[in-house]
């Protein structure tokens, strides 16, 4: 991966077999990425960059003035997110062996442990019911998209992943998807899921790649802005 700096902002720059150029700032930070074709020369891409200054830094200026969220602590009155809604966390002691969490009325996540229990083992009976819901939601999503894509996902899992949303391995047709998806939106979870079965019929992502992204989820733009953050096409 090569980096520009144009008027002291620093650009990913990526070479693809693409037909054009794509620009992508990113949160938390507005980070900020260029996908070129293969061909395209260096003064091009930079010509290009220069000429969306202006949309790049209002870009950032939107993420430097969100509010960053506090690190979460696992106590009462916290905000969390599942599937994409904003729920507040009460945090219940209880005597049985039993811990576990619980949506309620659609706006509280109940979290149930034993008194005294310390910060990580709160966070990780709250990660633990993240993972079994999202585990929960993808085998049906497989069995909706293997017959409209033509392929077969052997295996699949989930896991933290700090840079991706999921990964494919197309020899061993075994799937990953990242933990946090589970704060997100269904159609995110869905078009995560159909992006990594895509990479079973075509490894890169190459405008084969895009086309099948067209053909199957023909809204997959959208909905990855609001995965991602925002993107310029």
């Amino acid at each position: 991966m090569e980096k520009l700096i144009i008027s002291d902002i620093e650009i990913e720059l990526t070479k693809k077999n693409i037909k054009n150029l794509h620009l992508s700032v990113h949160p938390p930070d507005g980070r900020v990425r260029i996908s070129a074709p293969q061909h395209m020369d260096i003064d091009s891409i930079r010509l290009f960059a220069i000429s969306k200054l202006s949309w790049i830094r209002r870009q950032q200026k939107k993420y430097i003035n969100q509010e960053r969220e506090p690190e979460k602590e696992y106590v009462s009155g916290e905000s969390h997110y599942f599937l994409g809604q904003r729920y507040l966390l009460n945090l219940i002691y209880t005597n049985k062996r039993k811990q576990g969490v619980e949506v309620r009325n659609k706006k509280y996540i109940d979290l149930y442990v034993r008194e005294n229990t310390p910060e990580y083992l709160r966070e990780r009976v709250m990660t633990e019911w993240y993972r079994k819901e999202l585990r929960e939601l993808i085998p049906p999503l497989i069995a909706k998209w293997e017959p409209i894509m033509g392929v077969k996902v052997n295996e699949f899992g989930v896991k933290k992943m700090k840079t991706r949303w999921g990964s494919c391995n197309p020899e061993a047709k075994r799937i990953w998807l990242n933990l946090e998806l589970a704060k997100k939106s269904p159609a995110c979870i869905e078009y995560v899921l159909v992006h990594e079965m895509a990479h079973l019929l075509e490894r890169s992502h190459n405008e084969v790649f895009v086309a099948y992204m067209d053909k199957f989820l023909p809204n997959w733009r959208a909905i990855k802005a609001e995965l991602n953050g925002l993107i310029y096409e």
